[in-house]
């Protein structure tokens, strides 16, 4: 009784999922002074760029495969690179500082 209790629990807990194998995105967060560009460059080879992102402001989200990622940022002709792995059903802000320091936090889009 009691594995056919968990077995019920483990079938409605996935069904309740809202996102059902979804390609991971990200978007940029402009916290500095300049504009700034981001691409994504996916360990398959295939890029995304979110280009002149106005400061103060968020970009759209742009989605890519999961996986190993190089997010490469532009700011003022300069660039700053973050590599990171990145799975399905996640989002992921990448911010960019005053300093020019990014962070990339990741958000799974099932919670």
């Amino acid at each position: 009784m009691f594995a056919l209790f968990i077995a019920f629990f483990t079938l409605a807990a996935s069904g309740c999922k809202k996102c059902k194998g979804e390609q991971p995105r990200a978007r940029i967060t402009n916290n500095g002074t300049q504009k700034a560009s981001v691409q994504v460059k996916t360990s398959g080879g295939n890029t995304i760029n979110i280009n002149n992102v106005d400061p103060g402001t968020s970009s759209e989200y742009a989605s890519y495969a999961p996986g190993q990622v190089t997010f490469t940022i532009t700011v003022n002709n300069v660039n700053y690179v973050k590599t990171t792995d990145i799975s399905t059903c996640y989002q992921y802000d990448i911010a960019i500082d005053r300093a020019n320091v990014i962070t990339v936090n990741g958000t799974d889009r099932n919670d």
